[in-house]
């Protein structure tokens, strides 16, 4: 097919669709602010908009194909299309291919490209199309606006990439190596966070432990003396972090959980396999037993702390005996939450070539068998809740006059009724728990 070259209209509008993980979620909201920097507003919710950036996963299986999917359906009631963008990972992996199968498409941006967005559309709306999968993560950073979103919770990516090269995972040549972004510039962006309203932040990272770099005295920090001085802003009350690697676990972090009020009683540790042969074909470098022993070590400093996971069933040559294993694992941890997923071989990884693919029925099975154990313990949990006084921090209206919905210090998700205002932490008593969420009954004004 000829490729699009004709003029477009200037975009009055855009809209971002962010698919995948939190990182991806980062990068769609600074992609909106790029393009509120040009003039370009949100589209109204129903509306149609000019632009259409599709910022895509490459994680699960067929994410190309789906991506194609979603662009054959970006169509306006007039029969046009509007200027269509294919940002994020399948965009880096898959970029020209992108160009060639989808003439409609009149960018492609990488994951630490998306900086030049505003460049990039000045050439499609005069018919020429670009492609950018460039990797200067650093520059990137130094290249968007400031932040300025008001919203009671804020992410802030903290580290970019991965060097682990876990055999089943694309992220190491999507999002590149491992970078961390300077002290001082994080110190800075959570700063503007919280003077736009932000009262909990996320710090996010692929391996966010893995984070280091010098502060203020030029000292070297990691994760958890960044997360101690990001407490000291005054504002903010509610610090977490995700996606951790157990190899990149230190001293301070596990020290920080216990002597940091500010930092929440949470922690996402993916694990994968509790078989020691699985996870040694996995390159995960880490053993059932020294995943279990550091969960101890942090139920140690912070006894009522939630634990969540990832795990893969069929991971290629992976038998019933190793399966269980797994299993067995699960009934050790007893996890409040927890993500699982069926293998899917992605191109180019290791694991997709090894001998002994599972079939898809067999994990099909497993996976209904895993997450039968993981919805037991995460109702377990929402029910041991129950009795106990926390604070929730208020992020939207509920469906019905009066209700207010936010997440416990737990991460659980918390309803209640009464007055309150979008940003309050109010303290509740959890009254009643379902297996996604609990009711909370209001004992308190909410907490300036």
């Amino acid at each position: 097919m000829k490729p699009q070259t004709l003029p477009l209209n200037r975009p009055k509008t855009y809209r971002v669709k962010s698919f995948g993980c939190q990182m991806n979620v980062y990068d769609g909201e600074r992609m909106g602010e790029l393009l509120a920097e040009k003039g370009i507003a949100p589209a109204p919710e129903g509306e149609e908009a000019d632009l259409v950036v599709l910022n895509t996963c490459h994680i699960r299986e067929k994410a190309a194909e789906k991506v194609y999917s979603d662009i054959g359906r970006l169509k306006k009631e007039d029969g046009t299309k509007p200027i269509i963008a294919v940002a994020g990972c399948v965009a880096q992996a898959e970029g020209e291919e992108i160009m060639e199968r989808a003439p409609s498409v009149s960018m492609v941006v990488g994951p630490q490209a998306y900086h030049r967005l505003p460049d990039m559309l000045d050439k499609a709306v005069k018919g020429q199309r670009a492609t950018d999968t460039d990797m200067p993560a650093i520059a990137k950073f130094d290249s968007l606006p400031k932040r300025k979103k008001r919203s009671p919770t804020a992410f802030l990516t903290v580290q970019e990439g991965c060097d682990k090269f876990c055999t089943y995972c694309v992220v190491p040549y999507t999002r590149g190596a491992e970078i961390s972004r300077p002290y001082s510039d994080l110190i800075d962006e959570a700063y503007r966070l919280v003077d736009a309203g932000a009262r909990e932040i996320t710090l996010l990272g692929q391996n966010v432990n893995a984070w280091s770099g010098e502060d203020a005295n030029g000292r070297r920090a990691g994760l958890g003396e960044l997360i101690h001085a990001i407490a000291r802003i005054d504002g903010l009350e509610r610090i977490r972090y995700t996606t951790s690697h157990p190899n990149d676990m230190d001293d301070a972090l596990i020290e920080a959980h216990g002597s940091s009020d500010k930092l929440m009683p949470y922690l996402h540790l993916p694990v994968q396999s509790g078989n020691d042969r699985v996870l040694k074909a996995m390159n995960r470098a880490h053993t059932a037993e020294s995943y279990l022993r550091l969960l101890e070590r942090f139920r140690t400093v912070r006894p009522d702390i939630a634990l969540s996971g990832d795990f893969i069933v069929g991971f290629p040559g992976e038998t019933e005996a190793e399966f269980e294993d797994t299993l067995s694992l699960i009934d050790e941890v007893r996890y409040s939450q927890a993500f699982s997923f069926k293998y899917s071989p992605r191109p180019g990884t290791p694991a997709a070539t090894m001998d002994n693919q599972i079939a898809p029925e067999v994990m099909s099975e497993r996976l209904h068998r895993l997450q039968a154990r993981l919805n037991r313990d995460q109702i377990a949990f929402n029910e041991a809740s129950v009795g106990k006084t926390c604070q929730v921090l208020v992020e939207r209206k509920g469906k019905h006059p009066g209700q207010w919905l936010g997440k416990s210090p737990w991460l659980q998700s918390v309803w209640f009724e009464g007055e309150a205002q979008i940003g309050d932490l109010i303290e509740v008593e959890l009254v009643e728990a379902g297996p996604n969420s609990l009711k909370g009954a209001l004992l308190t004004p909410a907490i300036a």
